[in-house]
């Protein structure tokens, strides 16, 4: 006779709160080596360039995620609460929008907006690792599409970290050129109390708790295999898969005639 176990009890609000925090704290990007090297300076000036086209293809998906986890919503009051997310990366008629502040990142650093903009040169893990993520969004519960938007916990400080060390070791670097990263700090905490509180509010048994958790280490694990592929295919032995970027390609004119 199979034994049944017994029922687990759902942690408390502020014990779940906790572990949310702890998967942050053990799997969030920012302990990628590869942030380090970017922060610290030393990055050539192709590996910062490669980091910026691959990373506009997250940045530019963001808002067809969060349209698709719109689509499904029943409930006005989350639609409503959740569409400032879309309007924070596509713009309005007084905000420009992330997409925009992240493709004058792009010309700061050399490349061209157009070619930056069409994704052309995106590696193929990166590709893979966001449409999953899309996909994820788009096709699991609620709950769970919700939880794994919780990496944004852990956002302000790496983009504070980001801010100083980009503007301590790259001529790029100046307020123009890091808006994205100024304009998150204060859009991420806004973003976050709302998504946090409805999980802490939703995840009511242990069974929803540990899909939440789970939600939420498959989103690190987004974060991370981006950096993982760029290590792979720019940093010695570099690797450049068929199809990828390379360096040379896509610079703005300015650039190319250097």
């Amino acid at each position: 006779m199979t034994r049944i176990p017994p029922q687990q009890d759902p942690l408390s609000r502020a014990d779940f709160e906790a572990r949310l925090r702890h998967i942050g704290a053990v799997r969030y990007h920012d302990l990628h080596p590869f942030h380090d090297r970017l922060h610290g300076g030393d990055c050539s000036p192709d590996e910062v360039r490669a980091w910026v086209i691959n990373r506009y293809y997250y940045q530019h998906s963001i808002p067809m995620k969060d349209a698709a986890f719109m689509s499904r919503v029943e409930d006005p009051d989350l639609r409503r609460a959740w569409r400032s997310r879309i309007e924070d990366h596509d713009g309005t008629e007084t905000n420009e929008g992330g997409i925009r502040r992240w493709l004058r990142l792009a010309e700061a650093v050399g490349l061209d907006r157009d070619y930056v903009a069409s994704c052309a040169g995106v590696l193929p893990a990166t590709r893979f690792a966001v449409d999953a993520y899309v996909r994820f969004v788009r096709d699991k519960s609620l709950l769970e599409a919700v939880a794994a938007s919780l990496t944004e916990l852990f956002a302000p400080k790496i983009h504070a970290s980001r801010i100083e060390g980009l503007l301590q070791n790259y001529a790029f670097a100046d307020d123009a050129a890091l808006s994205y990263f100024r304009n998150r700090l204060t859009e991420a905490p806004k973003d976050v109390a709302f998504g946090l509180d409805w999980v802490l509010t939703h995840a009511d048994t242990a069974e929803k708790q540990e899909q939440a958790a789970q939600a939420l280490i498959f989103k690190t694990d987004v974060l991370w295999s981006q950096l993982d592929a760029l290590w792979g295919a720019y940093v010695a032995p570099a690797r450049i898969p068929p199809g990828a970027w390379h360096p040379g390609e896509g610079l703005a004119k300015s650039e190319a005639a250097a």
